[in-house]
């Protein structure tokens, strides 16, 4: 991250500092990369402190052993999200911006 990433370099560097994302690679976190429901879901867990033990959704396409299986079950057991279907979560599919935002919304009704 450097100054030329402009208004995302505070952020950035808070989600590196606050261990919420590690990039996209050794040096590199593609600030204009979109993310998956998989990855929005895995930050709002991690800036939420990992939330508590849920147990495992029933979503087929999230393996027990996925780096997402954790923040989807904890996401799932707090309404913050139903999946896509009663069966799918869409772990690899594009978060849209109405997504992200509710998540983000239902995340912060924890807080209070």
């Amino acid at each position: 991250v450097s100054p030329d990433d402009g208004v995302f370099c505070d952020a950035i560097l808070w989600a590196y500092t606050n261990g919420i994302t590690a990039g996209t690679g050794k040096d590199t976190f593609s600030p204009n990369a979109t993310c998956t429901r998989a990855q929005i879901v895995t930050f709002l867990y991690k800036a939420c402190g990992n939330g508590a033990e849920a147990p495992a959704a029933s979503f087929k396409d999230v393996p027990q052993d996925a780096y997402f299986a954790a923040p989807v079950a904890w996401a799932f057991a707090n309404g913050i999200t139903a999946g896509t279907s009663a069966t799918t979560f869409g772990a690899n599919a594009t978060c849209t911006r109405a997504q992200a935002v509710t998540f983000l919304y239902k995340a912060n009704q924890l807080e209070t």
